[in-house]
Protein backbone atom coordinates (compact mmCIF):
# COMPACT_ATOMS: atom_id res chain seq x y z
CA UNK A 1 0.00 0.00 0.00
CA UNK A 2 1.08 3.42 -0.82
CA UNK A 3 0.08 5.73 2.43
CA UNK A 4 1.04 9.63 2.74
CA UNK A 5 -0.32 11.05 5.87
CA UNK A 6 -0.96 14.87 5.03
CA UNK A 7 -1.43 17.93 7.07
CA UNK A 8 -5.08 17.04 7.31
CA UNK A 9 -6.09 14.08 5.47
CA UNK A 10 -4.37 10.29 4.85
CA UNK A 11 -3.98 9.57 1.27
CA UNK A 12 -3.62 5.81 0.61
CA UNK A 13 -3.40 4.20 -2.61
CA UNK A 14 -3.72 0.25 -2.79
CA UNK A 15 -4.03 -1.98 -6.06
CA UNK A 16 -7.44 0.48 -7.80
CA UNK A 17 -8.49 1.83 -4.98
CA UNK A 18 -7.52 5.08 -3.64
CA UNK A 19 -8.83 6.07 -0.36
CA UNK A 20 -8.83 9.87 0.85
CA UNK A 21 -9.06 10.02 4.82
CA UNK A 22 -10.42 12.99 6.45
CA UNK A 23 -7.75 13.09 9.76
CA UNK A 24 -8.74 16.10 12.29
CA UNK A 25 -11.11 14.24 14.34
CA UNK A 26 -10.13 16.71 16.94
CA UNK A 27 -11.76 19.25 14.76
CA UNK A 28 -14.71 17.51 13.81
CA UNK A 29 -12.97 16.70 10.47
CA UNK A 30 -14.29 20.39 9.73
CA UNK A 31 -12.99 22.14 6.87
CA UNK A 32 -10.34 24.63 6.66
CA UNK A 33 -8.14 26.04 3.67
CA UNK A 34 -5.47 23.00 4.36
CA UNK A 35 -8.11 20.16 4.50
CA UNK A 36 -9.48 21.91 1.11
CA UNK A 37 -6.13 21.60 -0.17
CA UNK A 38 -5.12 18.52 0.57
CA UNK A 39 -8.24 16.65 -0.61
CA UNK A 40 -7.69 18.70 -3.90
CA UNK A 41 -4.00 17.31 -4.24
CA UNK A 42 -5.20 13.61 -3.58
CA UNK A 43 -8.30 14.41 -6.17
CA UNK A 44 -5.41 14.95 -8.83
CA UNK A 45 -3.01 12.56 -7.78
CA UNK A 46 -6.13 9.87 -8.49
CA UNK A 47 -7.03 11.16 -11.49
CA UNK A 48 -3.68 11.10 -13.29
CA UNK A 49 -2.65 7.77 -11.79
CA UNK A 50 -3.87 5.31 -14.68
CA UNK A 51 -3.46 2.04 -11.87
CA UNK A 52 -6.61 3.93 -9.66
CA UNK A 53 -9.78 2.90 -11.04
CA UNK A 54 -12.02 4.02 -7.75
CA UNK A 55 -11.60 6.69 -5.04
CA UNK A 56 -12.88 6.54 -1.52
CA UNK A 57 -13.77 9.22 0.65
CA UNK A 58 -14.09 8.48 4.30
CA UNK A 59 -13.06 9.73 7.66
CA UNK A 60 -11.44 9.17 11.11
CA UNK A 61 -12.93 10.18 14.27
CA UNK A 62 -16.73 10.49 15.43
CA UNK A 63 -18.17 11.35 12.35
CA UNK A 64 -17.58 12.34 8.48
CA UNK A 65 -17.46 16.33 8.57
CA UNK A 66 -19.22 18.94 10.52
CA UNK A 67 -18.59 21.66 7.64
CA UNK A 68 -16.49 24.94 7.19
CA UNK A 69 -14.37 25.34 10.74
CA UNK A 70 -15.98 28.34 12.19
CA UNK A 71 -13.62 31.42 12.49
CA UNK A 72 -13.40 35.43 13.89
CA UNK A 73 -12.21 38.00 12.28
CA UNK A 74 -8.83 37.58 14.14
CA UNK A 75 -7.79 34.25 13.00
CA UNK A 76 -9.37 34.81 9.52
CA UNK A 77 -6.51 34.88 7.69
CA UNK A 78 -4.72 32.18 9.67
CA UNK A 79 -6.74 29.29 8.71
CA UNK A 80 -8.83 30.81 5.63
CA UNK A 81 -5.70 32.81 3.90
CA UNK A 82 -7.77 33.00 0.21
CA UNK A 83 -10.68 34.83 2.64
CA UNK A 84 -8.07 37.75 3.74
CA UNK A 85 -6.48 37.75 0.32
CA UNK A 86 -10.02 38.59 -1.64
CA UNK A 87 -11.01 41.02 1.65
CA UNK A 88 -7.88 43.04 0.52
CA UNK A 89 -8.38 43.22 -3.24
CA UNK A 90 -11.73 43.92 -2.17
CA UNK A 91 -13.62 40.83 -4.22
CA UNK A 92 -16.81 39.98 -3.28
CA UNK A 93 -16.60 36.28 -3.30
CA UNK A 94 -13.49 34.69 -4.90
CA UNK A 95 -11.81 33.97 -1.66
CA UNK A 96 -14.77 31.35 -1.14
CA UNK A 97 -15.24 30.59 -4.44
CA UNK A 98 -11.35 29.27 -3.94
CA UNK A 99 -11.79 27.24 -1.12
CA UNK A 100 -15.53 26.07 -1.07
CA UNK A 101 -16.92 26.03 -4.88
CA UNK A 102 -14.11 25.48 -7.24
CA UNK A 103 -12.90 22.28 -4.77
CA UNK A 104 -16.62 20.55 -4.61
CA UNK A 105 -16.72 20.85 -8.72
CA UNK A 106 -13.13 19.14 -8.94
CA UNK A 107 -15.32 16.21 -6.56
CA UNK A 108 -17.90 16.59 -8.86
CA UNK A 109 -15.82 16.53 -12.36
CA UNK A 110 -13.73 13.55 -11.25
CA UNK A 111 -13.48 11.37 -14.03
CA UNK A 112 -13.13 8.40 -12.38
CA UNK A 113 -15.73 6.58 -10.41
CA UNK A 114 -16.15 7.89 -6.60
CA UNK A 115 -17.75 6.62 -3.41
CA UNK A 116 -17.91 8.11 0.33
CA UNK A 117 -18.22 6.05 3.53
CA UNK A 118 -20.20 8.39 5.71
CA UNK A 119 -20.61 7.43 9.50
CA UNK A 120 -22.29 10.28 12.11
CA UNK A 121 -22.51 13.99 11.02
CA UNK A 122 -22.17 15.20 7.77
CA UNK A 123 -22.97 18.85 8.45
CA UNK A 124 -22.78 22.09 6.21
CA UNK A 125 -20.17 21.95 3.63
CA UNK A 126 -19.41 18.37 5.46
CA UNK A 127 -22.33 17.35 3.58
CA UNK A 128 -21.07 18.04 -0.03
CA UNK A 129 -18.14 16.51 0.26
CA UNK A 130 -20.36 13.57 1.60
CA UNK A 131 -23.00 13.94 -1.25
CA UNK A 132 -20.92 14.77 -4.28
CA UNK A 133 -19.57 11.33 -4.96
CA UNK A 134 -21.29 8.79 -7.30
CA UNK A 135 -22.36 6.18 -4.54
CA UNK A 136 -22.80 7.05 -0.71
CA UNK A 137 -22.91 3.98 1.08
CA UNK A 138 -23.83 5.68 4.94
CA UNK A 139 -23.49 3.95 8.77
CA UNK A 140 -27.11 4.04 10.84
CA UNK A 141 -25.81 6.36 12.55
CA UNK A 142 -25.33 9.04 10.08
CA UNK A 143 -26.77 12.29 9.44
CA UNK A 144 -27.15 14.85 7.33
CA UNK A 145 -27.76 18.86 7.84
CA UNK A 146 -27.60 22.13 5.96
CA UNK A 147 -28.42 24.76 8.97
CA UNK A 148 -26.84 28.04 7.29
CA UNK A 149 -30.06 29.21 6.37
CA UNK A 150 -31.41 29.43 10.09
CA UNK A 151 -27.94 29.08 11.59
CA UNK A 152 -26.33 32.08 9.67
CA UNK A 153 -28.79 33.30 7.06
CA UNK A 154 -26.89 32.36 4.46
CA UNK A 155 -29.51 31.10 1.60
CA UNK A 156 -27.38 27.37 1.60
CA UNK A 157 -23.94 25.97 0.68
CA UNK A 158 -21.28 27.89 -1.34
CA UNK A 159 -22.19 25.23 -3.89
CA UNK A 160 -25.70 24.49 -3.16
CA UNK A 161 -25.76 20.82 -4.58
CA UNK A 162 -29.52 19.82 -2.50
CA UNK A 163 -32.18 20.76 -5.33
CA UNK A 164 -29.81 18.15 -7.32
CA UNK A 165 -29.39 15.19 -4.80
CA UNK A 166 -32.90 15.58 -4.11
CA UNK A 167 -33.69 16.19 -7.90
CA UNK A 168 -37.42 17.15 -5.76
CA UNK A 169 -37.77 21.30 -4.86
CA UNK A 170 -40.41 19.88 -2.39
CA UNK A 171 -37.91 18.30 -0.12
CA UNK A 172 -34.88 20.46 -0.80
CA UNK A 173 -36.87 23.60 -0.01
CA UNK A 174 -38.33 21.74 3.13
CA UNK A 175 -34.17 20.83 4.15
CA UNK A 176 -32.73 23.77 3.77
CA UNK A 177 -35.88 26.40 4.61
CA UNK A 178 -35.96 24.05 8.30
CA UNK A 179 -31.97 23.40 8.70
CA UNK A 180 -33.69 19.87 8.90
CA UNK A 181 -32.06 17.03 10.21
CA UNK A 182 -31.77 13.52 8.21
CA UNK A 183 -30.78 10.42 9.55
CA UNK A 184 -29.51 7.93 7.33
CA UNK A 185 -32.61 6.03 6.69
CA UNK A 186 -34.52 8.62 5.91
CA UNK A 187 -31.42 9.81 3.38
CA UNK A 188 -31.66 6.30 1.51
CA UNK A 189 -35.55 6.87 1.26
CA UNK A 190 -35.84 10.09 -0.99
CA UNK A 191 -32.54 8.89 -2.49
CA UNK A 192 -29.90 10.80 -1.23
CA UNK A 193 -27.58 8.12 0.00
CA UNK A 194 -27.57 4.28 -1.76
CA UNK A 195 -27.16 2.31 0.95
CA UNK A 196 -27.51 2.40 4.97
CA UNK A 197 -25.72 -0.17 6.58
CA UNK A 198 -24.71 -1.08 9.80
CA UNK A 199 -21.47 1.27 11.03
CA UNK A 200 -19.37 -1.67 11.57
CA UNK A 201 -19.93 -3.45 8.22
CA UNK A 202 -19.36 0.57 6.70
CA UNK A 203 -16.02 0.02 5.87
CA UNK A 204 -16.23 -3.22 4.33
CA UNK A 205 -18.83 -2.69 2.57
CA UNK A 206 -17.56 0.20 0.96
CA UNK A 207 -14.10 -1.35 0.24
CA UNK A 208 -15.69 -4.67 -1.44
CA UNK A 209 -17.99 -2.71 -3.76
CA UNK A 210 -15.50 -0.67 -4.91
CA UNK A 211 -13.62 -3.34 -5.69
CA UNK A 212 -16.63 -4.62 -7.68
CA UNK A 213 -16.57 -1.64 -9.55
CA UNK A 214 -13.04 -1.77 -10.74
CA UNK A 215 -13.58 -5.27 -11.81
CA UNK A 216 -14.40 -2.87 -15.19
CA UNK A 217 -11.54 -1.40 -17.39
CA UNK A 218 -11.06 1.85 -16.44
CA UNK A 219 -12.10 3.03 -19.62
CA UNK A 220 -15.44 2.26 -19.58
CA UNK A 221 -16.16 3.47 -15.84
CA UNK A 222 -14.97 6.73 -16.82
CA UNK A 223 -17.05 6.34 -19.84
CA UNK A 224 -20.13 6.23 -17.62
CA UNK A 225 -19.12 8.53 -15.38
CA UNK A 226 -18.70 10.81 -18.27
CA UNK A 227 -22.51 10.21 -19.59
CA UNK A 228 -24.05 10.39 -16.54
CA UNK A 229 -22.23 13.49 -15.34
CA UNK A 230 -22.92 15.33 -18.27
CA UNK A 231 -26.56 14.71 -18.42
CA UNK A 232 -26.40 15.94 -15.20
CA UNK A 233 -24.78 19.15 -16.61
CA UNK A 234 -27.02 19.51 -19.78
CA UNK A 235 -29.36 20.19 -17.20
CA UNK A 236 -27.66 23.03 -15.48
CA UNK A 237 -26.17 21.95 -12.45
CA UNK A 238 -22.71 22.74 -13.04
CA UNK A 239 -24.13 26.53 -13.71
CA UNK A 240 -25.97 26.38 -10.89
CA UNK A 241 -22.90 25.46 -8.48
CA UNK A 242 -20.54 28.30 -10.00
CA UNK A 243 -24.09 30.45 -9.24
CA UNK A 244 -24.73 29.87 -5.65
CA UNK A 245 -21.28 31.81 -4.14
CA UNK A 246 -22.24 34.61 -5.98
CA UNK A 247 -25.88 34.52 -4.23
CA UNK A 248 -25.14 33.64 -1.23
CA UNK A 249 -22.45 36.18 -1.11
CA UNK A 250 -25.23 38.85 -1.65
CA UNK A 251 -27.44 37.54 0.44
CA UNK A 252 -25.01 37.42 3.49
CA UNK A 253 -24.68 41.02 3.48
CA UNK A 254 -28.15 42.18 3.57
CA UNK A 255 -29.45 44.56 5.75
CA UNK A 256 -32.12 42.21 7.91
CA UNK A 257 -29.52 39.72 7.55
CA UNK A 258 -26.91 41.94 9.92
CA UNK A 259 -30.00 42.61 11.91
CA UNK A 260 -31.34 39.08 12.10
CA UNK A 261 -27.43 37.85 13.31
CA UNK A 262 -27.26 40.65 15.56
CA UNK A 263 -30.75 39.83 17.79
CA UNK A 264 -29.51 36.03 17.38
CA UNK A 265 -26.23 37.42 19.09
CA UNK A 266 -28.80 39.28 21.93
CA UNK A 267 -30.38 36.64 22.23
CA UNK A 268 -27.71 34.34 23.10
CA UNK A 269 -28.15 31.68 20.19
CA UNK A 270 -25.25 30.25 19.39
CA UNK A 271 -22.44 29.41 19.59
CA UNK A 272 -22.63 27.59 16.09
CA UNK A 273 -25.16 27.68 13.17
CA UNK A 274 -26.58 24.25 14.24
CA UNK A 275 -27.39 25.60 17.67
CA UNK A 276 -28.82 28.70 16.18
CA UNK A 277 -30.88 26.90 13.75
CA UNK A 278 -32.48 24.48 17.17
CA UNK A 279 -32.58 27.60 19.20
CA UNK A 280 -34.98 29.30 16.54
CA UNK A 281 -36.67 26.58 15.54
CA UNK A 282 -38.13 25.30 19.35
CA UNK A 283 -38.72 29.28 19.87
CA UNK A 284 -40.96 29.19 16.45
CA UNK A 285 -42.74 26.08 17.90
CA UNK A 286 -43.15 27.60 21.45
CA UNK A 287 -44.47 30.91 20.12
CA UNK A 288 -47.19 28.74 18.04
CA UNK A 289 -48.16 26.65 20.80
CA UNK A 290 -48.28 29.97 23.40
CA UNK A 291 -50.27 31.59 20.78
CA UNK A 292 -53.57 29.37 20.81
CA UNK A 293 -53.31 28.69 17.01
CA UNK A 294 -52.34 25.01 17.65
CA UNK A 295 -55.19 23.18 16.84
CA UNK A 296 -53.20 19.84 17.46
CA UNK A 297 -49.83 17.69 16.99
CA UNK A 298 -47.66 19.15 14.88
CA UNK A 299 -44.21 17.82 13.63
CA UNK A 300 -41.51 19.08 16.25
CA UNK A 301 -38.56 20.03 14.57
CA UNK A 302 -35.52 17.73 14.93
CA UNK A 303 -32.28 18.86 16.16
Amino acid sequence: MDRQELDTVIYEKEGPVARIILNRPEKANAQNSAMVSDVDRCLTDAERDYGVKVLILKANGRGFCAGHEATGRADLGERFPEFAAASEAGHPWKGQADLFTWPVLHLWEFQKPSMSAVHGYAIGGGSYFALIPDVVVAAEDAYFQMPLVQGLGFPGGETTIEPWVMMNFHRAYEYLYLARTVDAGEAQRIGMVNRVVPRDELDDTVELMARQIAQAPLSTLMGVKALVKRAWEGMGMRTHLQQAVEVMELVGRGGDVAAWREENAERGYGPGPRQVAAQRMAAAEADFRNSGQDGGPAASWSP
